[in-house]
């Protein structure tokens, strides 16, 4: 650029010297013919020849106009460097993405992202549609196909490294030691479970039942006089505690199935037996209530035959104790054949390592806070213990026995009480010992975590079907309008918007008064679980909606009264307790709180509840008959009136009640009398033989001899609930 400036500035410069010397001829030639021609020429002629051209200026503007054109034209090349720099494509991409998830980011095929990979040394033969690609190879794709790469911060969340804490392998068979079996005393409902157990460990348990009725799982280290020792499960019999019966078979060695002998296999004893056969744990039979007249072994052990549970006097396997958990006959010999089932069955485990067991049940104290009652099933728990389960962690502050008193060691098979729980973990949850409390934070982040990916799965899943039905309904509004002018379509997408807007508000008027929204309180999760486990089997919504607003452990507290007021919502209690200033803030709120400590008491109450919010049915009861002799009319002005001459059979007929013509078993008009007489006068009552006269209050109606006509009166019935628990 330099040298084609000096040579246009050295010819511009040349071209300015001769203009300059051609003009300094012109003007001395011009003076001289002035002189001689001064008259023939005007004055301005000479002014046009002596005017000096403006060179210096035309240099200059030529010279700057000749740089700007050249630098824009060297510059131009880098402009469109930097430009195409700026348009490259941003691709977002993530760790451990797919082939095929890169394509489609890439707005690529799968083809190209092949060809990309060609002559590195990744296999591409191996490359599936759905294989995943590290970030070396990511990068190599989206640099070959001239893109720039944008890491996407959402998705490498959803790759990231798993910190779950998980179950230590099996042990050394050399590290284990002997321990106490973990028997479950399952059975039907007042079948003598709690009875049974107390007289092995001479307790008042049953005493304490209410109802008598077991309704936790109750865990108790008894230790027989001979020295052995039993961890005994007690499980609630009535239908409501599946779950918990469930529970206990899944944490024990051996399962006591408990039989009445006066009452047999009833519902709950199958049931506990599929537990016991889901979870592969041998049976011991106990047939209780022997001491009864009306008691038959011999009638349980054949009825047993037919569940697969075959006794050793009839060629099986399943030890068979008749005994009196009353009297407490013959239970040494119920402990022994457990005992001898356990030693069969060589029960060790490690003592020794990070602690694992199972929560059988959970409930907050008020002292003590979050308590678990939990089985352990390997290592040795003990104080200042760093422990999770679920999504709650804890640093044991405190252990205690099934007594109150306090432990300072827990071994294999033992029960024990364990407060120092931030939050209150479920019944049946895993327990898993960790080193510290930042690693029990990140084990239990970790699983929160995980359960929102679920849910998010989940939401997005549902959000697609919802997108779906929109686009169906869409589509189908387009069809309806599709043939139809734009201004007439406007009117009727307006009125059927207007019309759908009124159908709404009825609808959701209708469902407010037809709904039942509830607060579920319990004294400990397993009967939390159990009652929600009820309201699941709730299958009438469409007589009445049951909204489970929300439930908790715990005594009834004044967030919960508040709960109750907004939703309009009824507070059941079971087993709870609630103080004075909660009882008077719900009184003055007008808040319905219903306590129970019997479960099926509770599920009574909530069926009369949902019962009350039905509308009535009306019943109609009759008050009187009479058949129809004959028909004739009168004239009333100028009009005809049919009249029937009647003869009451039974009861009686009241004018003012109301009535029903019945032909042939049909019923042909209901309404009300116009006139009733007897001969001539106009009455409101005829009783039973006598003869009347009536007309109706519908002109038209025709009777005929031998039709019947019927005073009843109506009255409204509560209306109950279609739903049925199941027990």
């Amino acid at each position: 650029m330099n040298q084609k400036l000096l040579k246009l500035e050295n010819l511009l410069r040349f071209h300015t010297i001769y203009r300059q010397l051609h003009s300094l001829c012109q003007r001395r030639a011009l003076r001289q013919w002035s002189h001689g021609f001064s008259s023939a020429y005007p004055v301005w002629t000479a002014q046009l020849y002596a005017w000096p051209w403006p060179t210096e200026m035309l240099t200059g503007a030529a010279l700057s106009q000749y740089r700007f054109l050249v630098t824009k034209k060297e510059e131009r090349p880098r402009k469109s460097q930097l430009s195409s720099t700026k348009s490259k494509k941003v691709v977002e991409v993530w760790i451990g993405m797919t082939v095929e998830e890169l394509a489609r980011a890439m707005e690529k095929n799968t083809d190209y992202i092949y060809e990309a990979l060609l002559n590195t040394a990744i296999d591409i033969d191996s490359l599936e549609a759905d294989s995943h690609l590290d970030e070396v190879w990511i990068k190599e794709v989206i640099m070959k196909a001239g893109m720039k790469l944008k890491w996407s911060k959402l998705k490498r969340d959803k790759v990231k490294k798993n910190k779950d804490a998980v179950k230590r392998p099996q042990a050394d068979p050399a590290l284990l030691t002997p321990r106490s079996p973990i028997v479950t005393i399952m059975g039907h409902v007042d079948h003598g479970k709690t009875t049974l157990l107390d007289k092995l460990r001479k307790t008042q348990v049953a005493a304490m039942e209410v109802g008598g009725i077991t309704q936790h799982i109750g865990a108790f280290l008894v230790s027989l006089p001979s020295g052995e020792k039993i961890t005994f499960l007690d499980t609630p019999g009535h239908a409501a505690f599946s779950a918990m019966r469930a529970r206990g078979a899944q944490v024990t060695d051996i399962v006591i199935l408990v039989v009445a002998a006066d009452d047999g296999v009833m519902k709950q004893t199958v049931e506990s037996i599929q537990h016991a056969k889901d979870a592969q744990v041998p049976i011991v039979l106990a047939i209780n209530k022997c001491d009864k007249a009306e008691a038959d072994p011999e009638r349980v052990k054949k009825e047993l035959l037919a569940y697969d549970v075959v006794c050793e006097d009839y060629g099986g396997d399943v030890q068979a104790v008749p005994v009196s958990a009353l009297t407490g006959n013959n239970l040494m010999a119920l402990a022994e054949a457990t005992i001898a089932l356990a030693e069969i069955l060589e029960l060790k485990a490690d003592p020794n390592g990070p602690v694992e067991g199972t929560v059988i049940e959970s409930f907050t104290d008020k002292g003590r806070g979050p308590v678990t009652t939990a089985i352990i099933q390997r290592g040795t728990l003990r104080k200042g213990c760093v422990l999770v389960a679920g999504n709650c962690w804890a640093k044991v502050r405190l252990m205690f026995d099934e007594n109150g008193k306090t432990i300072h060691e827990a071994h294999p098979s033992m029960p024990v009480g364990i407060t120092g729980w931030r939050d209150l973990p479920s019944a049946g949850e895993e327990i898993l010992e960790v080193e510290s409390e930042p690693r029990a934070r990140e084990v239990v982040d970790w699983r929160k975590y995980e359960q929102e990916q679920e849910k998010g799965k989940e939401d997005v899943k549902i959000i697609e079907e919802k997108r779906k039905e929109h686009q169906e309904v869409y589509q189908k509004a387009r069809e309806k309008y599709s043939n139809v002018q734009w201004k007439k379509r406007s009117l009727l997408q307006y009125l059927e918007i207007k019309e759908q807007t009124s159908l709404k508000r009825k609808e959701e008027m209708e469902r407010d008064s037809n709904v039942l929204p509830v607060i579920i309180k319990g004294d400990v999760d397993g009967s939390v679980e159990a009652i929600l486990n009820i309201i699941d089997t709730y299958d009438a919504s469409h007589e009445c909606e049951l909204e489970l607003v929300h439930f908790g452990v715990g005594d009834i507290s004044a967030n919960d009264v508040n709960l109750a007021e907004t939703f309009n919502g009824v507070i059941y209690g079971f087993n709870v307790n609630v103080g004075k200033v909660i009882q008077e803030s719900a009184a003055k709120k007008g808040v319905k709180m219903k306590l129970h400590k019997i479960i099926y008491r509770l599920v009574e109450d909530l069926q009369e509840e949902l019962s009350s919010r039905l509308p009535c049915a009306v019943e109609e009861h009759p008050v009187g008959e009479a058949s129809i002799l004959a028909t004739f009319s009168i004239t009333e002005g100028k009009k005809k009136v049919p009249v029937a001459g009647c003869r009451v059979q039974k009861g009686q007929l009241e004018k003012q009640k109301k009535f029903k013509l019945t032909r042939d078993g049909h019923v042909i008009w209901k309404g009300s009398l116009t006139s009733l007489k007897h001969h001539k006068d106009d009455i409101s009552i005829v009783k039973t033989g006598m003869d009347c006269g009536l007309s109706l209050d519908e002109e038209n109606m025709e009777f005929k001899v031998g039709d019947r006509i019927v005073c009843y009166e109506e009255k409204q019935i509560q209306a109950k609930t279609s739903w049925d628990p199941g027990f």
